[in-house]
């Protein structure tokens, strides 16, 4: 068997290979219509990678842009209506809930961004919300009704104590069973004079028998040394204060001798009011949900309040958060909620201020507050 010459082969095929692949051939053209295809098929995968460069752009792009749409989302959050609320003490347990609104975060999920400022002994804020220095300020019912006596329109909206915690401390070992008996013992009692509450009790009781030194604010150095000796307190703080003296005390609440106004009361002005009732209602709606949040679980917010005010540590901290729960929740709250108060305390109030002569004639109670319970 000869092997062809190679001058004789069309790319190395033998003859009748050529043949079949010549121009004229059915199969020749088939291949050519194959190899056009394939052209096609590539020019396909070139538009279709061209396709899918620009569908993994228009991906990254939206990526981009939803991450831009957040930015704008956190520039709005920073446009929140900035609010200042002025407390009339120093961060403790009293002001929880409003703390708890700050650490959780819930002011800020209803829209609003507020500065809690502290207050101290005779801070002027039912005079500041007066004046328009900050919007909210916490004041008692008493403050409220006197300075709306005097042309302060201001107005209750949130009452953190239905019951109020302000008492009178003494000595355990002196023996007293009633809030009288202070009263109707030679001592010495230390009592910030001229508030409402000092004028009712010394017109029921009398203060014949008693040296009146102005009031310590939290220093217990003569509750130490004085056997004697009695003074205004918070049942919420001093008395826990006193008892790591090692000297048991005795406590009485004032509001049982008939004199229980609303106590740490959140409060604006009128105007304030009428010109900005969504960030009132937002406030409110903000507070009432802190509470909740501190009453349930205060650990948070003790922490919290535990670094702005040092000198009172982690466990009169726990102590005085459980302490108030019953001043603050009652049938009222629970019927209501937190906060809401009622027509009928407010005109006991307001009577009782017109007999004490501190105010000079009735007032509107009705204007004193928001009521709670018609706002829902």
């Amino acid at each position: 068997m000869t092997t062809p010459a190679a001058g004789n082969t069309l790319n190395g095929l033998n003859p009748s290979t050529e043949f079949i692949l010549s121009k004229g051939s059915g199969l020749h053209a088939v291949i050519e219509r194959f190899e056009g295809q394939r052209a096609g098929d590539m020019n396909q995968l070139i538009k279709m990678n061209q396709l899918l460069k620009v569908i993994i752009v228009s991906i990254l792009l939206f990526a981009l842009c939803a991450g831009c749409g957040k930015g704008k989302d956190s520039s709005v959050g920073a446009n929140r209506p900035k609010v200042k609320l002025q407390l009339n003490w120093k961060p403790e347990p009293q002001f929880g809930g409003f703390y708890a609104a700050e650490v959780d975060g819930i002011y800020a999920r209803h829209g609003l961004d507020v500065t809690i400022t502290e207050g101290g002994a005779g801070a002027p804020t039912v005079d500041m919300i007066g004046a328009g220095t900050v919007p909210f300020a916490i004041v008692s019912a008493d403050e409220i009704v006197r300075a709306r006596a005097m042309g302060n329109l201001v107005v209750a909206l949130f009452a953190v104590y239905q019951t109020s915690p302000q008492g009178i401390m003494t000595r355990a070992s002196r023996g007293f069973k009633t809030l009288a008996d202070i009263f109707t013992h030679p001592g010495t009692l230390a009592m910030e004079r001229g508030l409402p509450y000092s004028d009712f009790l010394e017109r029921k009781y009398g203060f014949q028998k008693l040296k009146i030194v102005p009031s310590p604010f939290g220093d217990l150095s003569l509750y130490r040394t004085q056997e004697n000796y009695a003074m205004q307190c918070f049942i919420t703080s001093e008395p826990l204060a006193a008892k790591k003296t090692g000297i048991e005390p005795q406590t009485f609440l004032i509001a049982d001798s008939g004199y229980n106004p609303y106590t740490t009361v959140l409060a604006t002005s009128e105007s304030y009011l009428k010109a900005n009732p969504q960030i009132v209602k937002l406030m409110i709606d903000a507070l009432r949900e802190g509470w909740q949040s501190y009453l349930a679980a205060p650990n948070k917010a003790n922490e919290y309040m535990g670094k702005l005010n040092p000198t009172m540590d982690a466990q009169t901290f726990k102590e005085s958060a459980e302490a108030q729960k019953p001043l603050i929740e009652n049938t009222e709250t629970k019927q209501h909620g937190l906060g809401a108060m009622t027509l009928e305390r407010w005109q006991t109030l307001v009577q009782q201020l017109v007999d004490l002569k501190v105010i000079d004639k009735p007032i509107d109670a009705q204007a004193s507050f928001l009521d709670l319970s018609r706002a829902k």
